[in-house]
Protein backbone atom coordinates (compact mmCIF):
# COMPACT_ATOMS: atom_id res chain seq x y z
CA UNK A 1 0.00 0.00 0.00
CA UNK A 2 1.23 3.49 -0.82
CA UNK A 3 1.57 5.90 2.11
CA UNK A 4 2.07 9.66 2.08
CA UNK A 5 3.88 9.63 5.42
CA UNK A 6 5.66 6.84 7.34
CA UNK A 7 6.60 6.72 11.00
CA UNK A 8 8.85 4.11 12.64
CA UNK A 9 7.58 2.85 15.99
CA UNK A 10 9.73 -0.30 16.13
CA UNK A 11 10.80 -0.96 19.71
CA UNK A 12 7.96 1.12 21.16
CA UNK A 13 5.20 -0.50 23.15
CA UNK A 14 1.63 0.44 24.05
CA UNK A 15 0.60 3.21 24.13
CA UNK A 16 3.52 4.89 22.35
CA UNK A 17 2.71 3.82 18.74
CA UNK A 18 -0.76 5.33 19.20
CA UNK A 19 0.68 8.49 20.77
CA UNK A 20 3.07 8.96 17.82
CA UNK A 21 0.27 8.20 15.35
CA UNK A 22 -2.07 10.78 16.91
CA UNK A 23 0.65 13.43 16.83
CA UNK A 24 1.58 12.76 13.19
CA UNK A 25 -2.05 12.60 11.97
CA UNK A 26 -2.63 16.10 13.37
CA UNK A 27 0.12 17.39 11.05
CA UNK A 28 -1.34 15.69 7.95
CA UNK A 29 -4.01 16.82 5.48
CA UNK A 30 -7.36 15.06 5.11
CA UNK A 31 -7.15 12.09 2.77
CA UNK A 32 -3.45 11.43 3.32
CA UNK A 33 -2.36 7.92 4.32
CA UNK A 34 -0.04 7.26 7.26
CA UNK A 35 2.03 4.08 7.50
CA UNK A 36 3.04 3.02 11.00
CA UNK A 37 5.83 0.45 11.24
CA UNK A 38 5.80 -1.38 14.57
CA UNK A 39 6.72 -4.64 16.24
CA UNK A 40 4.27 -4.49 19.17
CA UNK A 41 1.51 -7.06 18.56
CA UNK A 42 -0.91 -4.82 20.50
CA UNK A 43 -1.14 -2.50 17.52
CA UNK A 44 -3.27 -5.11 15.73
CA UNK A 45 -6.16 -4.27 18.08
CA UNK A 46 -5.18 -0.79 19.21
CA UNK A 47 -4.99 0.88 15.80
CA UNK A 48 -8.44 -0.14 14.48
CA UNK A 49 -9.95 0.96 17.80
CA UNK A 50 -8.08 4.27 17.78
CA UNK A 51 -9.11 4.99 14.18
CA UNK A 52 -12.76 4.27 14.96
CA UNK A 53 -12.69 6.48 18.09
CA UNK A 54 -11.04 9.39 16.26
CA UNK A 55 -13.03 9.17 13.02
CA UNK A 56 -10.05 8.19 10.88
CA UNK A 57 -10.06 5.24 8.49
CA UNK A 58 -8.16 2.06 9.34
CA UNK A 59 -6.95 0.64 6.01
CA UNK A 60 -5.32 -2.56 7.17
CA UNK A 61 -2.12 -4.23 8.19
CA UNK A 62 0.69 -6.06 6.40
CA UNK A 63 3.33 -8.21 8.08
CA UNK A 64 6.72 -7.88 6.40
CA UNK A 65 9.91 -9.39 7.79
CA UNK A 66 8.57 -9.62 11.32
CA UNK A 67 7.39 -6.02 11.34
CA UNK A 68 3.82 -4.78 11.23
CA UNK A 69 2.97 -2.12 8.66
CA UNK A 70 -0.33 -0.46 9.61
CA UNK A 71 -2.15 2.02 7.36
CA UNK A 72 -4.54 4.79 8.42
CA UNK A 73 -6.19 7.49 6.27
CA UNK A 74 -6.81 10.86 7.90
CA UNK A 75 -10.46 11.85 7.68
Amino acid sequence: MKADVTIDCVGLYCPMPIVHTAKKVKEMQAGQVLEIIADDEGIKQDMPNWAKMTGNEYLGLEEVGGKLHVFVRKS
